[in-house]
């Protein structure tokens, strides 16, 4: 009985890293697109930028240390979305259908898929993580435990948004269009590069967009986790989300399944 519940669960992680790691190209642009980010953009920014006393900061900060919570956004957002591509393209090729014909209930292959991208997500987070304080970015190391479930539910989050999207588009072509739409505004509306008050100080209508972005609060839970606070309305929030946006996930792909 324990075989049979864990052998599903190890055959879909098995497939899902197995395809991250064979494309390579996808594993070395996860890390430099952000560390990309971190060094021209951020470094630029450093001497003459630093951020004010505000919440979860007790001193001012400089620009890469504020940064690095959204770079880490932009990892689960990324590999969230190319998850969601590959399904397409599962579904294009006929391996969805070859897929679905397991002995295993359709909920429960969702929920292992999701989990699977979170995991992989979450690595990505760490490897990246660990090259910033190579480069220098002083994390606290308390934190770096203390933000790990608020990565995994955020990776999780973004990963269901991905397979909705994925559920409506019926062609690769088209959802490649669809992720460009999504992801860009998601992340430049966002507090991921800049504080809320001073995106208020230069444009209201900006402002409001990125108070209304989810994004902006899945920031904002990895920066309270990286600073020993993983419990804040930003988190709770997310994790009704995440609850929420499962069951939807679950009527669109069950196809009225019983089982």
């Amino acid at each position: 009985m324990k075989r049979s519940i864990a052998s599903p669960v190890i055959a879909i992680f098995h497939r899902e890293f197995d395809r991250f790691v064979k494309q390579k190209a996808r594993c070395v642009s996860a890390i430099v697109r952000p560390l990309l980010w971190l060094v021209v953009f951020a470094a630029g920014f450093r001497s003459v930028l630093g951020i004010a006393i505000q919440p979860p900061y007790e001193t001012y900060i400089t620009y890469d240390l504020y940064v690095t919570p959204g770079l880490i956004g932009m990892i689960a957002l990324f590999n969230g979305m190319q998850s969601s591509l590959s399904m397409v393209y599962d579904r294009e090729t006929g391996s969805m259908k070859l897929l679905m014909t397991a002995p295993v209930s359709r909920r429960l292959l969702l929920v292992y898929k999701l989990l699977a991208t979170a995991t992989i997500s979450s690595l990505q987070a760490y490897i990246f993580i660990g090259i910033t304080i190579l480069y220098g970015v002083e994390l606290p190391w308390i934190g770096l435990l203390s933000c790990l479930p608020t990565i995994f539910i955020a990776s999780y989050f973004i990963a269901l948004v991905g397979l909705i999207l994925a559920s409506q588009v019926k062609e690769l072509e088209n959802f490649a269009g669809v992720m460009n739409f999504v992801i860009f505004p998601a992340f430049f509306l966002s507090s991921a590069l800049y504080p809320l008050w001073q995106i208020q100080e230069t444009s209201e209508i900006v402002y409001q967009l990125a108070v209304l972005n989810p994004f902006t609060y899945i920031v904002e839970s990895i920066r309270f986790g990286m600073h020993d606070t993983p419990l804040t309305a930003a988190t709770a929030g997310l994790v009704v989300a995440s609850v929420s946006l499962s069951i939807v996930v679950h009527k669109l792909f069950t196809f009225g399944q019983t089982r």
